[in-house]
C-alpha cells in the first residue's frame, strides 16, 4: 500500500481497509494544526491508487467499507473523483460504504447531482472539520469560509443525501470571543443537522501559530474550568438531534452516544458538575500529553 508521511484517519470509522488518494492538504492554513506542515498537497497517482485496489482485492475482497486518505480527499473534482470510487467498485464488488474526512471548501466544486452520483457509487458518509460556525473565530484560526458557506455546502450534501458529521473546537476562540464561538456554533451547527456533532478540546502543539500568538499575548487560552464552561454553553444551545461525540479531557463516557436532545438535560448535568467538582489538574495533565489532533 502507497501510505505517504502523515496519515489521519476517523477512529470511529471502519478503520481498515484504508485507501490514499491525495497527500497532504489544500489548505494547510490552519493556525492550530502543523499535521500536514511540510507534506506538500498533490493528488495521489492514479498508477499507485489502482496497484492498492489491486492488493485490496487480494487481501480483503469481502469487504464493504472503506476510509479514503488523506487530509481532505474530496478536494478532488468530480470528474477526478468518480473514476476512482468506481474503482473502488470495480475491485471490491460487496463495497457499501465510503467514508471520507474533508473541508467544508471541497463541497464547492460539486453539483447536487453530481454529490448524488457520488452516493450512489458508495459516498454516504463524510466528516467536516469545521471547528466553529462563528465568523470572528473562523477568521482568526485562518479556516478559509465563513458560518453562511458551512451552511450552503451542508445544504447541498443534505438535499444530495450524503450523511455527514461536523466538529466543534473548544477552546480554539480563547477567551477573547469564548462565548460568541460556542453560542454562533451551536446556532449553525443546530441550522445544518449533521447526523453526529464530535468536540476536541483545543491543544497548542508546538509550531503551531496559535501557541507563537499565545506567547506574544495576542491569544489567551481558556483553562480547563473555562474550557468546561464553554462546552457546556455549545451543549446548551445545540438544538439539533443528532449522535453527540466528546474527545474532552473530562471523561466522556456520560456525555457520548445516540439521541442526544433525548440525553441534552443530563449531559448538562454532567458539565456542571465537572465544572464545580472536576479535578482540573489531572484534565490539564491529559491534555498537556496529547502530541496530535
Amino acid at each position: 500500500m502507497h501510505f505517504t508521511d502523515t496519515v489521519y484517519r476517523n477512529p470511529y470509522w471502519p478503520t481498515f481497509p484504508l485507501l490514499q488518494i491525495t497527500q497532504g492538504c489544500t489548505h494547510n492554513k490552519c493556525r492550530f494544526c502543523t499535521m500536514y506542515k511540510d507534506v506538500p498537497f498533490r493528488p495521489q497517482p492514479k498508477e499507485w491508487i489502482e496497484e492498492d485496489l489491486k492488493e485490496l482485492a487480494e487481501t480483503v475482497p469481502e469487504a464493504k467499507t472503506i476510509q479514503l486518505l488523506s487530509a481532505n480527499p474530496l478536494c478532488l473534482s468530480y470528474n477526478r473523483l468518480a473514476p476512482i470510487l468506481e474503482m473502488i467498485n470495480r475491485y471490491l464488488p460487496r463495497m457499501e460504504y465510503i467514508y471520507a474526512a474533508t473541508r467544508v471548501t471541497d463541497i464547492r466544486n460539486k453539483t447536487v447531482a453530481e454529490l448524488k452520483n457520488l452516493k450512489e457509487m458508495g459516498l454516504r458518509e463524510i466528516s467536516l472539520g469545521v471547528e466553529s460556525g462563528d465568523d470572528w473565530t473562523l477568521e482568526r484560526i485562518g479556516k478559509g469560509y465563513r458560518a453562511a458557506d458551512i451552511i450552503e455546502q451542508c445544504a447541498k450534501l443534505t438535499e444530495a443525501g450524503i450523511d455527514f458529521w461536523m466538529t466543534f473546537l473548544n477552546g480554539v476562540a480563547g477567551k477573547e470571543h469564548s462565548r460568541e464561538h460556542a453560542v454562533h456554533s451551536a446556532e449553525i451547527f443546530s441550522r445544518c443537522r449533521p447526523m453526529l456533532v464530535g468536540t476536541g478540546g483545543l491543544v497548542l502543539f508546538p509550531g503551531t501559530p496559535l501557541l507563537e500568538d499565545a506567547r506574544r499575548g495576542a491569544f489567551t487560552p481558556l483553562s480547563e474550568r473555562e474550557m468546561l464552561i464553554e462546552l457546556k454553553t455549545f451543549v446548551e444551545h445545540l438544538t439539533c438531534d443528532c449522535s453527540f461525540i466528546t474527545h474532552h479531557t473530562v471523561s466522556g463516557a456520560n456525555l457520548t452516544g445516540p439521541d442526544f436532545l433525548r440525553r441534552k438535560e443530563k449531559i448538562v448535568a454532567v458539565l456542571e458538575d465537572e465544572i464545580k467538582h472536576g479535578d482540573m489538574a489531572k484534565m490539564a495533565a491529559v491534555r498537556e500529553s496529547k502530541r496530535t489532533l
